[in-house]
Parts: C-alpha cells; sequence; structure tokens
C-alpha cells in the first residue's frame, strides 16, 4: 500500500521501485531494458500532456526525454503512457500500462 503522505512525486517513484523489484530480469535483453530504463529515470516533472481530440491533461513525466518519446504518469487513469515529443508537449501515442513496459515497446 502507498503511504497517504507522501508527494506525489514520491508516490510515482515507489510505483517505479516496486515496477522494477517485481520486474524479470532474467534474460540478457530484459536486463539490458532494466538498466536503460534506470538510467532514462529523472526526477517526476509535471507536464502538460496533449490527447486524441485536443484534450490536454495535467501529467507527470518520469523518463528523461530520448530526443523522440518518454515515459509519463497519467494520474486520471492510474497508469503510465509512451508519449511523442511534439512542438506541443508531449502526445499520447495510446500505449499505456506499467513504465517498463512504456518505455521497452520503442
Amino acid at each position: 500500500m502507498i503511504e497517504p503522505e507522501l508527494t506525489i512525486p514520491d508516490r510515482i517513484k515507489d510505483l517505479i521501485e516496486t515496477e522494477l523489484a517485481e520486474y524479470s530480469a532474467t534474460t540478457s535483453p530484459q536486463l539490458a531494458t532494466a538498466t536503460a530504463f534506470r538510467a532514462a529515470l529523472c526526477e517526476p516533472e509535471e507536464v502538460k500532456v496533449q490527447f486524441s481530440g485536443g484534450v490536454f491533461q495535467m501529467c507527470w513525466a518520469v523518463t528523461r526525454s530520448d530526443g523522440d518519446y518518454r515515459v509519463i504518469y497519467l494520474p486520471l487513469a492510474g497508469y503510465f503512457s509512451l508519449c511523442v515529443e511534439s512542438a506541443f508537449g508531449p502526445l499520447d501515442i495510446g500505449v499505456h500500462g506499467k513504465a517498463i513496459g512504456c518505455f521497452s515497446s520503442v
């Protein structure tokens, strides 16, 4: 259970750490994915994300951009999204789920 007194960024970091602890890195590619994901993580930062239909929502970036993509936490949905970088900021492309799963889908 997530501690109720934690800040939103701390809750997000706990979600990610739990996910990484449960991630099965038994093969070389899985280990490489986990290592690259850890290297890409950043302090959760609030960002405005654009969704289909021109809808915007405040969310939390959890990885640095690789120039094209970054992983974002969607607080209203309770899961992560892979977003593409655009001139208007992060754009949701419909890849949702666990943070490491979104990250590894690129």
